[in-house]
Order: C-alpha cells, then sequence, then structure tokens
C-alpha cells in the first residue's frame, strides 16, 4: 500500500483529477454560497464535495445505513486519500448517459463488486492507475522541515453528498456505512433539500470560522453548449434570436476553452518545484550583503502590524 499525498481543494485540480481517471462528461466547480441562483447556474448537479476542518468525537447528521445495497460506498483505508475517495464515492454513485466512466474506473467498479465497504476502501488504496493521478498532485519537496511544535496541526477532511434513489445520501470514508440524511421532498429539486442539511453543519462551527469548501460536479459545460449548437444547425432555425444564442453559446464555449487551458497553466505551477530557484536567489541576496537587511525589514514591518492589531483591539475594548 502505497503513500498518497494531500490535495488542494480546487475546482481546476478536481477536474483534471476526474479527467486523469479517464472519466468524461463532467467537470467541478466551486460554490461560493448556499443561495439557490448559484446553484441554478450550474445544473445539472450529480453530487457535491465538501471540505471541513475534522474534529474527533463528531456524530453523523443522519442515519447509518449498513444495509444499503444498491450505494457504492468505499470507507477510506489510508490517510490523505480522502479527496479520490470523495470523487470515487461520488462518480460511482451516478447513472447518467452522458458520463462515460472510463476503464478504469469501470474496472475497479467491476473487481470491487460484492466486496463490503472496508475491503473496497483497502482496494481503493492499491489501486495503482487511482494512486499515481492522485499522487501526479504532489508538491515537489527537496527537503523537510522538522518544526517541533506543541500546537496541533488542523485536520481537513472531504466528503459527498448525492442523490440515490430518491434520498440523500452523505458519504463519508470515515465512517462505516453511508450516512442516510432523508428523502428528497416531493416536488423538489434534491440540491433545495441538501441545502439546508450543508447549512446546518456548518453554523455547529464557531463564528467566523471559515475553513470550508463546497465543490458542484457537474455535467461537461462545453459538451451541453455544443450539443445545442449542432441542434440548432440541424433544426435549421434562422431568426435573430437564434443568430443571438449561437453568439452566446459560442462565447461560453470560448470562456469554458480558456478556463480549462488556465487550470491546466496552474496546475502545472502547483507541480513545478520552485525551491532551487529560492534557495540560488537567497544565496545571491546573502552575497550582495541584502538578505539580512531585508529580513530585518520584514520582522520590523510585522511587528507593526501586531502593534497595530492590538491597538485596535483595545480601541474596540473601549
Amino acid at each position: 500500500m502505497g503513500d498518497w499525498c494531500l490535495i488542494e481543494s480546487d475546482p481546476g485540480v478536481f477536474t483534471e483529477l476526474i479527467r486523469g481517471f479517464g472519466c468524461e462528461g463532467v467537470q467541478v466547480e466551486e460554490l461560493y454560497s448556499l443561495d439557490d441562483e448559484s446553484f441554478c447556474q450550474l445544473r445539472p448537479i450529480y453530487g457535491l464535495i465538501f471540505l471541513f476542518k475534522w474534529r474527533q468525537g463528531d456524530e453523523p447528521s443522519g442515519t447509518l445505513d449498513a444495509d444499503s445495497k444498491n450505494i457504492f460506498f468505499a470507507q477510506q483505508a489510508i490517510s490523505n486519500a480522502c479527496a479520490t475517495q470523495a470523487i470515487v464515492n461520488l462518480l460511482l454513485n451516478v447513472h447518467e448517459q452522458e458520463i462515460k466512466l472510463g476503464s478504469t474506473l469501470e474496472e475497479f467498479r467491476d473487481f470491487v463488486s460484492g466486496f463490503d465497504s472496508a475491503n473496497i476502501g483497502l482496494a481503493l488504496s492499491n489501486q495503482e492507475k487511482i494512486r499515481t493521478v492522485h499522487n501526479s498532485f504532489a508538491r515537489p519537496q527537496v527537503f523537510e522541515l522538522d518544526i517541533r511544535s506543541p500546537a496541533k496541526e488542523d485536520n481537513y477532511h472531504f466528503i459527498t453528498y448525492v442523490p440515490i434513489n430518491g434520498r440523500i445520501y452523505e458519504l463519508d470514508g470515515l465512517r462505516e456505512a453511508p450516512i442516510d440524511l432523508g428523502p428528497i421532498k416531493e416536488g423538489e429539486d434534491w440540491l433545495t433539500t441538501v441545502r439546508p442539511i450543508i447549512a446546518r453543519r456548518i453554523e455547529k462551527y464557531n463564528e467566523g470560522e471559515i475553513h470550508f469548501n463546497l465543490m458542484a460536479v457537474i455535467g461537461d459545460r462545453k459538451a451541453k453548449y455544443e450539443k445545442r449548437l449542432a441542434e440548432i444547425a440541424e433544426a435549421g432555425m434562422d431568426s435573430d434570436d437564434v443568430a443571438q444564442e449561437v453568439y452566446n453559446l459560442q462565447s461560453m464555449i470560448h470562456d469554458e476553452e480558456e478556463k480549462m487551458k488556465r487550470y491546466r497553466k496552474e496546475n502545472v505551477r502547483r507541480r513545478h518545484n520552485y525551491i532551487p530557484f529560492i534557495v540560488e536567489m537567497l544565496k545571491i541576496l546573502a552575497k550582495e550583503g541584502k538578505l539580512v537587511p531585508l529580513v530585518e525589514q520584514a520582522l520590523d514591518k510585522n511587528a507593526k502590524k501586531e502593534l497595530e492589531k492590538e491597538a485596535q483591539k483595545k480601541t474596540a475594548e473601549t
């Protein structure tokens, strides 16, 4: 069982991760609000990935469904794998014609058919192709810092929310089974039902806690726009309104292409090792006698900021 690296909670990372598995027809977008308008703009949404600060002893917000037969669920068997765990748990519970899982995920699904959740998680941890794609996002390290501090490092964890058979499930690899959050309200979209569930979860944390991130796994937007263009061309529609729609669709396709280019550039930068450059720059600054003055200047600036914060705090208290 090999090591897994930490994954950054970013839509560009998750989109490339999914496509690295060979899955087509989906992409990932970040949600900055729980209001209905934010969700409407991204439909269809197949599932949600939620990042939060994990706390010991937190109880599940629903009922553990140990008897679920039609739900794919892998327990997490190794550290740092929760990002891929959340994605795989989500994708293998979505049954849409537009989504092509690809051979890697299909073969894994077939291989673990009949396994219990613990053994599915163990098999996932040892799946070489999936682990290789996951670890392609490891940040390069030339050396490690041995920082001995009594402060405990915060732990962050990814989970999935997904609709299955008219009910909403929370798939958390640290639990022994899927968590049944209840039925989707009659006549409502599943997102209308899940939004207050996520909101209540966030409210449990201290006021001012901002370490949350919510991402939606949605249909491939470029493919959606291209499909609509093809429909218009096939129907031979011709009017000012149609011309405007065609123009809008072409603009949106261009925007999606530019966004994917930006994602690729950002991911290349994430993987690039900047440490040799930084070391050389520090050597040059030290040789020219500029390093120590710059460090002292930075320390003075930081000290002044701390004094200003203390003064503002005292002013607020009075």
